[in-house]
């Protein structure tokens, strides 16, 4: 796939491809010129929501994790384009180049799975749905709850090393697995201490391999988080947990894909969570594939796999038209 050179966006910091570095117009949406991306901001009742989209055919919305943004998705949004398919790329409310300050259905400073799941239906409506969501970690949880919310305009979901469970502590897998370990402390004291840090130690470490451009985009994140109140947005995402989306999980009507890296850190046991995700939902509605070597972010790290995974899926399960192209 090939990289496209980033713009200089929010002043002269270093943004990886795809950012809305030109002036918005009336319509609140920005031409990227010869990528054939359009960088848009959906208005909803208490904010913005930035999107990236691209392509013709049936809706996909992707959503990202908790302390990055869209550009999590930006290898593997020119596959899914590719395949025939109209991608809308959005960053979490408080996140990206969303807008911050958002009251949450908790009623405190959160970021809940609930919240982000409201959002994503309503980024669905503006676009027109249904469409499959494509969620991973947090947003993996708020697909879940969009999909049991809103089952006429979710046609399937795509969980991507989701935490969509209530979370076990696994205390023998911290004597026995480095990584495992590793990971806990890490995201442990990212919250624990509100440190960038270590959120960028752990991060280190969520990538097993790197892909080509990472130093690039995580150069890009470093700045966006120093942006003022974007720490304190991504801070907000710790303040619930995934228990929304558990209770939600049973009342999905859709086809599921659930899908791990098999060397996650966050997971004592990748495959067993994803089993655990799958073996929650109405019986025969989930499938479990596995990234071999793939971290938490197996969508950045091996695009091409995650594409080969998803694309049948999506064939199978998005809703087409009769005038929806298929390209491949």
């Amino acid at each position: 796939m090939r990289l496209i050179r980033p713009a200089r966006a929010l002043g002269r910091l270093p943004f990886p491809a795809f950012n809305s570095g030109m002036p918005h117009n009336a319509a609140g949406t920005t031409s990227l010129g010869r990528t054939g991306k359009m960088t848009e901001f959906v208005t909803l009742e208490h904010g913005r929501i930035a999107c990236d989209v691209a392509g013709d055919g049936p809706l996909v919305v992707l959503s990202h994790g908790m302390g990055t943004w869209r550009q999590e998705f930006r290898h593997l949004v020119g596959p899914l384009v590719a395949a025939g398919y109209r991608v809308v790329n959005a960053d979490m409310r408080g996140h990206g180049e969303s807008s911050m300050g958002w009251p949450s259905v908790t009623g405190k400073e959160a970021i809940s799975r609930t919240d982000v799941a409201l959002d994503l239906l309503g980024v669905i409506r503006h676009f027109g749905g249904p469409a499959v969501i494509i969620g991973h970690s947090l947003s993996g949880g708020s697909a879940t709850i969009a999909a049991a919310e809103a089952p006429e305009l979710v046609s399937a979901i795509v969980e991507v090393d989701p935490f969509t469970l209530t979370q076990r502590f696994y205390p023998g897998a911290m004597l026995t697995s480095r990584r495992y370990r590793r990971g806990m402390v890490r995201l442990g004291l990212t919250q624990g201490l509100k440190s960038f840090g270590w959120w960028f130690r752990y991060l280190d470490i969520a990538y097993p391999t790197k892909p080509a451009d990472h130093a690039q985009f995580i150069a890009g994140l470093r700045a966006l988080l120093r942006q003022p109140g974007r720490w304190e947005e991504f801070m907000k995402t710790g303040a619930t947990t995934p228990a929304d989306a558990h209770a939600r999980i049973a009342e999905i009507r859709c086809p599921a894909l659930v899908l791990f890296g098999t060397q996650d850190p966050d997971f004592a046991d990748p495959e067993a969570e994803a089993r655990r995700v799958v073996d929650a939902m109405p019986l025969g509605l989930g499938k479990v594939a596995m990234v071999e070597g793939g971290g938490h972010y197996p969508h950045a790290q091996s695009a091409d796999r995650m594409a080969e995974l998803i694309i049948p899926f999506l064939d199978r399960h998005a809703a087409r038209t009769a005038s929806d192209p298929v390209s491949h």
